[in-house]
């Protein structure tokens, strides 16, 4: 298959280099698709390496972005340096963060706010099944995708990820940050241990900044973040929150790690919508149950009407072991009187007490 680059527009750039929007055609059947490529130098290739593996290993997962081929592109700038480029999936609409921007005071409608806390979370439920912590969740690196009448996100940047239980080689006390410093955890800042836990707390950020528009810790000093976080102290929560959103944040910044559960817990929470498709199937399994339990009840009377008309000196012997429980099923009034005196008929021939029918 053959094809081709072409450049469309520069997408961003940073301290980690810059992103490219490209075009590759296939010369073979007209066909084309857009990718991001980030174009990263020779001093950030482990940190691309790590990001690749861990892509590759969620590649097909929900809310993760895709990455294109199998291994790190490479080619030189114009300066003569080596670049390594992935190939990433294009996200139309951009970072969470430029998405904000369209928003009055960056603050999202609040249904959108529960729809993204929910595809994170879902997200996140695939990396920590895949034994990683992203270490980074922020809105930079959560893309917005176009979806119909409303957007979906997908997490990105696994550069910081680690596996679970690990110690990057950056952590010092002096400098005590898995990722960026205003989303990190209590216990990430105090031991440096990558657990799902700081990836939940991010999460209580990143709801936090979508409801106010503000970053987390807005106005404190970076060394002072590390001291307010292992005193005790989190990002204040407005009261003007509605509760139960306040109750998710609040989960999220449990003072202890084991408060704030899993991902696949918080899912559950009263804050969090039921995706549409998820509830569509509840409510056909309700209707089967019920169907089935309608044709279970119509079999037992069949049964029981023809184990009536069947009853001989053996049910003496039944009623010896056990007492006779009788249950009556609304019929018409001339079944009901018939079923009744077949009853006390045997009453009479085997002389065993019967609760009294009014």
């Amino acid at each position: 298959m053959q094809t081709n680059e072409e450049f469309v527009k520069l997408l961003g750039e940073g301290a980690y280099g810059f992103v490219n929007l490209v075009r590759y055609n296939n010369s073979d059947d007209n066909s084309s698709f857009l990718s991001a490529v980030k174009n990263s130098y020779q001093e950030d290739y482990a940190s691309l390496q790590r990001e690749l593996h861990v892509l590759l290993q969620l590649r097909g997962c929900p809310r993760i972005v895709t990455c294109h081929g199998d291994s790190l592109q490479q080619s030189f700038s114009r300066f003569g340096e080596k670049l390594h480029k992935p190939q990433l999936e294009y996200a139309s609409e951009g970072s969470l963060n430029a998405f904000m921007n369209n928003y009055a005071d960056r603050k999202l409608p609040e249904p959108l706010i529960k729809d993204f806390a929910r595809m994170v979370l879902e997200g996140l439920v695939s990396v920590h099944g895949h034994g990683y912590v992203h270490c980074d969740i922020k809105p930079d690196n959560i893309l917005v995708f176009p979806r119909q009448d409303s957007y979906e996100i997908k997490i990105c940047d696994f550069g910081n990820s680690l596996e679970i239980g690990e110690v990057p080689l950056c952590w010092e006390i002096n400098f005590p940050w898995l990722g960026t410093a205003i989303y990190m955890s209590p216990e990430s800042v105090r031991d440096g241990i990558a657990s799902t836990s700081l990836d939940l707390w991010s999460v209580g950020c990143l709801v936090l900044e979508m409801y106010t528009g503000v970053i987390p810790w807005k106005g404190v000093e970076l060394d002072d973040i590390a001291a307010r976080l292992l005193s005790g102290q989190a990002p204040e929560i407005p009261e003007t929150l509605p509760s139960d959103a306040k109750d998710f944040i609040q989960t999220c910044f449990s003072r202890e790690p084991e408060g704030r559960g899993s991902a696949h817990g918080l899912l559950f929470h009263p804050f969090l919508p039921r995706p549409e498709v998820e509830e569509e199937e509840e409510k056909k399994t309700e209707e089967k149950t019920t169907k089935s339990f309608l044709l279970n009840l119509f079999k037992l009377r069949i049964r029981g009407t023809s184990s009536n008309k069947k009853l001989t000196t053996d049910a003496v012997d039944v009623s010896d072991k056990k007492p006779l429980k009788l249950r009556f099923w609304k019929t018409k009034t001339t079944q009901f009187k018939r079923t009744l005196n077949k009853v006390l008929r045997l009453k009479k021939s085997t002389n065993f007490s019967l609760v009294s029918v009014h």
